[in-house]
């Protein structure tokens, strides 16, 4: 009777995390790069804008992971929430670079506490009840949600720039409270167990610093971690900055406003199916699927310089299914060499590799992709 209902939690558990992540990506704002475009911010400026995500990325990355492992990823997440909403707020009133900056700040915060306390809950839950080996398939199923809310984002980035950029941001507001209401609604499985009775200021002091360093001494002694990190990271910088782009290269192409939306949307397909294409290729080694996920991408920036809108929109699909197939792959490798009490703060590593890679990359491709 137990177990049953230890199973039934975990799979209560795991649809909350699901209906999570539909409510914090599902807005009209996913197509941001041709929003911005259409409020007649230039393409170099965006690339700064990307580069500012980053930057802040890069600082709260690793802190929001080790705050996670310490104090519980339940609230680092509704953390991460409160922070969408605060941008959602501050975009709304945006006038210039600064204040759209400030916004992109914001959600870069945001997703720097969702980043590895989502997935770090998600397999200590499985792992609580026996049923780890499950994860690649939560992962493959998130992808898929991630890919299928950028998709039905972007597909009404035509009715987003019709309505204006305010309203829009609002809606993503309201999805934003929805998204609260489910996260408090979360169990705090794994992590490290909680302290009763201690000084917070001792608890930051030395948890923070020892869980910190615990995960270092574990990248240390786990090269083939870091390999993976940086792998993963090269060629998911090199899909989303494809994606980006094409947001905004698309129109000037000659592609309908309205008509842009569907070809984005057909873009995340890519991700959608390669995000489940892969579980049927478990057998396959993991450097076979790098190198043929390396040249998909390549390709894939190719075909966007080609200048024909369909032809891009196939380049993109082709990236998009390659970084996804890629992305599971090394997400599962990485969950089962990680610790639990540091899996939160070593998954914002991860992300921290991301966003150094993408701080040079973006003003780069910015600056590229508007003299072609």
């Amino acid at each position: 009777m137990s177990k049953n209902r230890i199973e039934f939690n975990c799979s209560k558990q795991i649809s909350r995390l699901y209906a999570s992540s539909i409510a914090g990506q599902i807005s009209l704002t996913g197509a941001w790069v041709a929003i911005l475009a259409a409020r007649g911010f230039s393409l170099v400026e965006i690339g700064i804008v990307e580069t500012v995500f980053h930057i802040t990325s890069l600082i709260f990355e690793i802190p929001s992971g080790v705050l996670a492992d310490v104090f519980g990823r339940k609230k680092m997440l509704i953390i991460s929430t409160i922070m969408q909403m605060t941008g959602c707020l501050v975009m709304i009133v945006s006038n210039d670079l600064w204040l759209v900056s400030l916004s992109i700040a914001f959600f870069a915060t945001s997703y720097n506490f969702a980043s590895g306390s989502g997935d770090a809950l998600a397999y200590d839950s499985l792992k609580h009840v026996g049923r780890q080996k499950e994860y690649v398939k939560y992962e493959s199923n998130q992808l898929v949600i991630y890919r299928l809310c950028e998709g039905i984002s972007t597909l009404c980035a035509g009715f987003a720039l019709l309505i204006g950029y305010r309203l829009a941001y609002s809606t993503s507001f309201l999805t934003g409270a929805v998204q609260f209401a489910i996260l408090s609604s979360l169990v705090e499985v794994g992590g490290k167990e909680k302290q009763e009775n201690r000084h917070l200021f001792d608890l930051i002091k030395n948890e923070l610093y020892k869980c910190f360093l615990e995960s270092l001494a574990f990248l240390k002694s786990a090269k083939k971690a870091i390999l993976l990190m940086l792998c993963n990271s090269f060629v998911g910088a090199m899909d989303i900055l494809l994606l980006f782009f094409l947001q905004a290269k698309l129109p000037e192409v000659g592609i309908p406003r309205m008509l842009l939306g569907v070809l984005l949307f057909v873009m995340q397909l890519g991700g959608i199916i390669g995000s489940k294409v892969i579980l049927y290729f478990s057998k396959i080694k993991y450097k076979t699927v790098y190198v043929l996920s390396v040249m998909l991408v390549a390709l894939g920036v190719g075909l966007e310089h080609s200048g024909i809108a369909y032809i891009m929109t196939l380049g993109g699909f082709i990236a998009a299914l390659s970084d996804d197939a890629l992305q599971v792959r090394t997400n599962t490798k990485l969950q089962d060499m990680f610790p639990s009490e540091q899996r939160a703060t070593l998954i914002s590593i991860e992300s921290f590799t991301f966003s150094v890679i993408m701080i040079v990359l973006s003003p780069l491709a910015g600056i590229l992709f508007s003299w072609w």
